[in-house]
C-alpha cells in the first residue's frame, strides 16, 4: 500500500514539475516550439532530398506535392527545395536550441553565459588533470595555491592546526575548536569568487571590545562549526561560499600543541612562542604524539599524482602536518613525486643560518628517508636594498647548496621562482610552472613514475 501511494505521488510530482516549464514567464516555451518547427522543416527538407517515397506517411497532400515537383524537368527544383528547407530548418532549430540553453543557464551561472563552452570544456578535462596534495600552512602555502589552482582543480590542501597565536589562538582557547587562521588563508587562496568576498574573509577588526584583532573569516568558520557541530563540515560550507577550487583539510582534528627542544637541551611549548627563544632547534614534536589524522587526508595522499611540501615555516608550518604519524608515513610510502619548496630567506628563531640542505635534512631527520624526491631552490638574485632590510630583521637568503642536497638522495631543482616588490616572496605562477615541468618529466608518456600501475601495483 505504501509503495503504491509513493509511486502515485511521485508520478503526480513529476507531472506537475513538467508542467512548470509551460508557466508564464519561464521564457522557454517559444524557443521549444521554434526548435520543433526547425526540426520539422529540416526533416522535410531531408525527406525531399531522399525522395518522395519515404513521405507516404505524411499524407496524400504532401505526397502529391512532391510528385508534382518530381515531374520531368523539375528534378532540380526538388533538390533545391529540399536543400532550402533543410538549411532553414537547421538554422531555426539551432536558434531555438541556443535560446533554450541561454534561458536555462542565465540565472544559474555565476559568470557570463558566453563562457559556457569554456566552462564545460574545462570540467570535461578535470579527469586528465593531476591530483595534487599540498601540505603546509601560513602565507607560503597560500602563495603557492594561488598559482597552482590554475594548473589543476584536483588540489587537496592539508593544513596545520597547531597555531596558538593571534585571532586563531583566542578562538581555539575560548571555543575549543581547531585554530581556523591557516585554514582561512588557504580557502581564500583557492577561492574562485568575487574579490569583495575575499576581502570580507580577510577583514580584520581593529576596533570593538572583544572583536579587535579577530579576522572575519575566522569568526565565520567558528560560527559554522557551532551551527554544523563539525569543524570539517564548517570548512566544506566555507568552501562553497568562496567557490573554492579543490579541497581544504586539517591534518588532524585533535587539539595539538607544538613542542620544541633546542640544541642546548631546553624546551618550550607553543607555535607562537617557539621562534622567540632565538635558539637553534634540535627537535620538534606534537603533543599528544599519537593524534589521529583526518581520514580524507590519508586517502588524498594515497591517490595523489604529486605531493608538495611547503613553502612555509619549516618547524611551525610544514613539519606539524608530517608529525601526524600516519600522514608522514603515507607521504614516505607514496610512489608519487614528492617536491619540497625551500624557503627563500631564513626565518629568525627557526632557521637562522640554514642552507637549503639543512631544511631538507631537518625534514628527513624528523620523518624519515623517502620523504622528498625533489627540492625547488631559488637562484634569482635579490637586490641589495631588500637584503639590507632583511638583515636588520636577522634574515639572509637561503643558500642553494645543490651538491649537499644531492648527497642526501634528493634531486635539487634550481630556478628563479621569486617575486620582488617590497618583500622577497615566492612567485605563485613561477612555482606552478616549475612544478608542472617536474610532473611532465615524471608523466607516463615520459616514462616517469606517475603511471597508476606504478603508483598502485
Amino acid at each position: 500500500m505504501w509503495n503504491t501511494v509513493d509511486y502515485n505521488n511521485t508520478s503526480e510530482s513529476l507531472w506537475k514539475r513538467g508542467l512548470k516549464w509551460l508557466y508564464p514567464g519561464m521564457g522557454v516555451k517559444r524557443w521549444i516550439l521554434l526548435m520543433i518547427l526547425g526540426a520539422a522543416l529540416a526533416g522535410s527538407g531531408i525527406a525531399i532530398l531522399l525522395g518522395p517515397d519515404i513521405l507516404v506517411a505524411f499524407g496524400r497532400s504532401v505526397t502529391h506535392y512532391l510528385r508534382v515537383l518530381g515531374q520531368p524537368g523539375k528534378t532540380p527544383l526538388v533538390k533545391e527545395t529540399g536543400i532550402a528547407l533543410a538549411i532553414v530548418g537547421f538554422v531555426i532549430a539551432g536558434i531555438g536550441f541556443r535560446q533554450v540553453i541561454k534561458s536555462l543557464v542565465v540565472d544559474l551561472l555565476p559568470t557570463d553565459p558566453k563562457d559556457l563552452a569554456d566552462i564545460i570544456f574545462h570540467k570535461r578535462g578535470l579527469d586528465k588533470e593531476p591530483a595534487m596534495v599540498v601540505i603546509g600552512g601560513g602565507t607560503g602555502l597560500a602563495t603557492l595555491l594561488r598559482g597552482l589552482k590554475y594548473e589543476t582543480e584536483k588540489i587537496t590542501a592539508i593544513v596545520t592546526v597547531a597555531d596558538d597565536g593571534g585571532s586563531s589562538g583566542r578562538i581555539r582557547s575560548e571555543l575549543g575548536i581547531p585554530p581556523p587562521g591557516d585554514i582561512r588563508n588557504t580557502l581564500v587562496a583557492l577561492a574562485n569568487t568575487e574579490p569583495l568576498m575575499e576581502q570580507l574573509f580577510q577583514y580584520r577588526f581593529d576596533w570593538g571590545e572583544g572583536l579587535q584583532g579577530h579576522s572575519f573569516g575566522n569568526l565565520f568558520i567558528a560560527a559554522m562549526t557551532d551551527i554544523t557541530g563539525d569543524f570539517e563540515e564548517a570548512i566544506r560550507t566555507s568552501s562553497q561560499v568562496l567557490a573554492v577550487r579543490g579541497r581544504v583539510l586539517p591534518s588532524t582534528l585533535t587539539s595539538v600543541t607544538l613542542r620544541a627542544t633546542y640544541a642546548d637541551g631546553s624546551s618550550t611549548t607553543g607555535e607562537s612562542v617557539i621562534p622567540q627563544s632565538r635558539k637553534p632547534i634540535y627537535r620538534i614534536q606534537l603533543e599528544p604524539e599519537n593524534c589521529e589524522p583526518v581520514e580524507e587526508a590519508i586517502a588524498a595522499i594515497n591517490a595523489a599524482d604529486a605531493i608538495i611540501l611547503g613553502p612555509g615555516s619549516l618547524y611551525t608550518s610544514v613539519l606539524p602536518n608530517l608529525l601526524v604519524r600516519e600522514i608522514g608515513n603515507a607521504v614516505v610510502t607514496s610512489k608519487a613525486p614528492k617536491i619540497y619548496i625551500c624557503n627563500v630567506m631564513t626565518q629568525p628563531g627557526e632557521t637562522d643560518g640554514y642552507k637549503a640542505s639543512h631544511h631538507v635534512r631537518a625534514l628527513l631527520d624528523h620523518v624519515g628517508p623517502g620523504l622528498i624526491d625533489y627540492v625547488i631552490v631559488n637562484t634569482s638574485p635579490i637586490p641589495e636594498t631588500l637584503l639590507e632590510r632583511y638583515r636588520l630583521e636577522g634574515a639572509i637568503p637561503v643558500e642553494p647548496d645543490v651538491y649537499a642536497i644531492a648527497s642526501l638522495g634528493v634531486t635539487p631543482i634550481t630556478a628563479p621562482v621569486i617575486s620582488m616588490t617590497n618583500l622577497v616572496r615566492h612567485d605563485s605562477q613561477k612555482l606552478a610552472e616549475v612544478i608542472s615541468q617536474v610532473l611532465w618529466e615524471n608523466s607516463p608518456s615520459q616514462g616517469g613514475p606517475l603511471a597508476k600501475s606504478q603508483r598502485h601495483p
